[in-house]
């Protein structure tokens, strides 16, 4: 009688949470990097007080009321205002000048977590005159995220960080100009959102966003296989106008993807490129 092999048990425990998790509730992590999903579904295993991945599928499957927890988990949010400020810099002195000869603009923060990239980008753009102009789309999968980026409400502690951030990237004021302090919380002013829609995006199944300016998308494709990776590529190139623009994650590239030729190279050091003209 011989004997199981623990990791080929675990594997298919995973491949069959993760079919489960698509058929059941329509969210399909079935072609993310597998080292990850590995990864992050043992730490959910682990806090939630699961023996076996198979008795979470169980569970999950059965109480939907654990899913926004299991998302939790599959769904890094981890994020910071202005991260990585040389990315934000190259906005302001490279793409902020094509944009300004536009009379409207859309942007798109795809997988905008709890929203610390969309805010970064709305104060750019306010600062650099260009926000009254502009339309800002901030998707992501998990709903939870999404009500916190509703919300911009972010720890207090976080605000130096923050602050740092901005002022490298170039900003043009205080950044706490654009936020009350209360209560060890940093509540961010509303106007910031009224030229934002929230909205339930997966890049795996979803269609395409029409006529985007700028798309942001950033440390979301490190946790795709590359054939997802391409996927997400197609999605980005057929939502933008021509000549648009397209940031990616500091460890992302479009080097060797399928869409490597549809852009041209602007800042490799930012992962920052614009699509082709045809």
């Amino acid at each position: 009688m011989g004997t199981e092999d623990p990791k080929s048990v675990e594997d298919i425990e995973i491949r069959l949470l993760l079919e489960a998790l698509f058929l059941t509730y329509h969210y399909d992590f079935r072609n993310y990097a597998m080292a990850s999903v590995k990864r992050r579904l043992r730490q959910a295993r682990q806090a939630l007080g699961f023996a076996t991945i198979s008795a979470m599928q169980e569970r999950v499957l059965h109480d939907p009321s654990l899913l926004p927890k299991l998302l939790g988990y599959l769904t890094v949010q981890v994020s910071e205002m202005f991260r990585d400020p040389t990315f934000f810099r190259a906005i302001r002195e490279k793409v902020v000048p094509h944009l300004r000869t536009y009379p409207s603009l859309k942007v798109w923060i795809a997988g905008c977590s709890g929203g610390e990239e969309l805010y970064s980008m709305v104060i750019l753009f306010r600062e650099e005159g260009l926000e009254e102009r502009t339309l800002f789309y901030a998707t992501d999968i998990n709903a939870q995220a999404l009500e916190v980026a509703e919300a911009g409400i972010y720890a207090l502690d976080r605000m130096q960080l923050f602050t740092e951030n901005h002022r490298m990237s170039g900003g043009k004021s205080s950044l706490s100009d654009y936020y009350q302090a209360a209560y060890g919380r940093a509540s961010f002013d509303k106007s910031l959102r009224r030229n934002v829609v929230f909205s339930d995006h997966s890049l795996v199944t979803d269609a395409v966003f029409a006529e985007m300016h700028l798309i942001s998308c950033r440390n979301v494709l490190i946790y795709f296989d590359r054939d997802l990776q391409d996927r997400a590529l197609r999605l980005f190139e057929a939502s933008m106008v021509r000549k648009g623009f397209l940031g990616l994650g500091a460890k992302e590239s479009l080097r060797f993807s399928a869409l490597a030729g549809s852009f041209e190279e602007l800042s490799r050091e930012d992962k920052l490129y614009q699509k082709r003209g045809g």
